[in-house]
């Protein structure tokens, strides 16, 4: 059984490669000994299901998206080792040199679980329908950006093409945003493709039911054979059945793995030390691997009139975070501290270390250099309004609090907005905030597009956190890496965005985000896919 491994994550090979990727643990490397045994049900217990969408095109939240990669499976497949990109539902592609074309030799063995053959037909069924999703799909519009049309050239040769260089589109095709469902799962409305209802894929289980945040269960395909290279078990899946239950309550969640209700357990944030310790206690175990992505981060509101429309506030702000005592104060002595705007694991992130270090003294000299002078409360006041930032949250948690903290020692109020889904929603749409969280999950730079890039994305924290020049130089950063299909030139180009958007005070990276999960003793096989996703091909459970 692999045993509970604090989450190390490899950085130093990560920006020398070509073709990124990285991580704690390997897919595959689930450490175990014994012969698989075929039968049985995984019992997985997430902890919540807030966007209620299980349709991997417009899906977003992560846990669903470990469930598409279940049912749903793609053209091709990225390494978490080496970011390499292979073969899986394509056997080989080919890429011409301003990456507006592509085009894919797909296998001739696939089938739908509904029966259908897979073939270029579905291919171009599936790019053309979550491409006119349009906003409906956050991720997708980036994944699919510049997207003209498919173009069936035989059965099994399909041609995508752009008006415009997508460098970034043969990742895309591992995604799970990008997988390929059945010709008649589309024939529904987005809306009806979100219940899960007649969502058929080709994957090595299908989707028999599906209530948004309540339950999920998946069932074995016997006839499934088409894993990429990076799956052990090139037949069908050894378990059964998955169940699948969203417990929201940590101690309840590890409470359940513990008891032996549950066979993992998979929070958002990661487990705790002491409950790491009690799982461990228990015989189980604990797996980590850094999401690639977008860090942890905040992102300003620079409207003019709100406190952060100042360089030097936003560069006091961004001194000011002490977030090597974030890392080890919410989580714990070792964990891993955020270097950029990226996770560790992402292609062609780099160590902007230097940018992030904390400097409480240099940020209240750039504060006093604003014009904000301290108070006796502590906090700073200019022309009679206090320094204040309003961060909306849904629940205030510790690392909120702590923020709050570090940031009084500079002389920033901290208001910590509690909102429901609802106002969150609106408060983010109406730019009603100086600061707001988010982050995203893949396994390629070109995703903090969907978020930053005001030439691609009409989110708040595009629109609200750049102005003038800087918004051009950075969408024009953006532009450059799509373009770069030479690997020197994409390294490059996005080097200079993460730079750019530090030195620039766009974006406050806050921590490294890392997926754990508690691993009961009688599972064997786990392995994270590149997107710290699970894969559950090769697991395979205790009788």
């Amino acid at each position: 059984m692999h045993r509970y491994k604090r989450p190390l994550i490899a950085l130093t090979a990560l920006a020398l490669l070509s073709a990124c990727g990285g991580g704690a643990t390997a897919a595959g490397d689930g450490g175990d000994e014994g012969t698989p045994v075929k039968g049985g049900t995984l019992r997985l217990a997430f902890w919540d299901d807030q966007q209620g969408c299980i349709d991997p095109n417009q899906v977003y939240w992560i846990e669903s998206r470990s469930l598409n990669r279940q049912f749903a499976d793609s053209l091709t497949d990225q390494d978490p080792e080496t970011g390499k990109i292979v073969p899986w539902l394509a056997t080989s592609w080919k890429i011409n040199d301003d990456a507006t074309k592509y085009t894919f030799e797909l296998r001739d063995d696939v089938t739908f679980s509904d029966g259908t053959a897979f073939d270029a037909a579905a291919v171009k069924t599936a790019f053309d329908a979550t491409h006119d999703l349009g906003a409906k799909s956050l991720l997708g519009l980036t994944y699919t950006a510049g997207y003209k049309s498919s173009k069936v050239i035989d059965d099994h040769t399909v041609e995508v093409d752009f008006d415009t260089p997508n460098a970034a589109f043969l990742q895309a095709t591992s995604t799970t945003t990008l997988s390929i469902l059945s010709p008649k799962t589309y024939e529904q409305t987005p809306e009806e493709r979100c219940t899960g209802e007649n969502l058929v894929g080709t994957g090595a289980f299908t989707l028999d039911s599906y209530t948004a945040a309540t339950e999920a269960h998946l069932t074995r395909r016997d006839d499934y054979a088409w894993p990429s290279q990076l799956v052990k078990n090139q037949g069908a899946a050894y378990l059964d059945a998955i169940e699948v239950s969203y417990i929201k309550e940590d101690s309840v969640r590890v409470g359940s793995l513990t008891s032996g209700s549950v066979d993992i357990a998979w929070p958002r944030l990661p487990i705790s030390e002491a409950d790491q310790k009690v799982i461990e206690a228990t015989g189980a175990s604990v797996e980590s691997r850094s999401l690639p992505g977008i860090s942890s981060s905040y992102f300003p509101n620079v409207t003019e009139g709100r406190v952060l429309a100042d360089e030097k506030v936003r560069q006091a702000l961004q001194k000011a975070i002490d977030r090597k005592s974030y890392a080890s104060t919410i989580f714990w002595a070792d964990y891993p501290v955020v270097t950029g705007p990226f996770d560790s694991t992402t292609p062609y992130s780099t160590d902007g270390s230097a940018a992030l270090a904390h400097d409480l003294e240099g940020a209240k000299k750039l504060l006093d250099e604003a014009g904000w002078s301290a108070g006796a409360d502590g906090y700073r006041t200019k022309d009679g309004k206090t320094l204040t930032l309003t961060i909306p949250v849904r629940d205030t948690t510790p690392g909120d609090q702590l923020v709050q903290d570090q940031l009084k020692q500079a002389g920033f109020r901290v208001e910590l907005k509690v909102l429901t889904l609802a106002q969150y929603q609106a408060a983010a749409a109406g730019g009603e905030y100086d600061l707001l969280g988010t982050y995203y999950t893949r396994a390629d730079p070109s995703v903090l597009g969907s978020v930053l890039d005001q030439a691609v994305s009409q989110a708040g924290t595009a629109q609200l956190s750049q102005a003038g020049a800087t918004a051009d130089e950075i969408s024009g950063l953006f532009r450059a890496g799509l373009e770069a299909t030479d690997d020197g030139k994409r390294s490059g180009a996005y080097a200079d965005l993460q730079q750019e958007i530090l030195e620039q005070g766009v974006m406050f990276p806050l921590y490294e985000r890392v997926q754990t999960a508690g691993i009961s003793a009688k599972v064997h096989g786990f392995a994270w896919t590149s997107e710290a996703f699970l894969r559950a091909n090769d697991i395979w459970v205790d009788q």
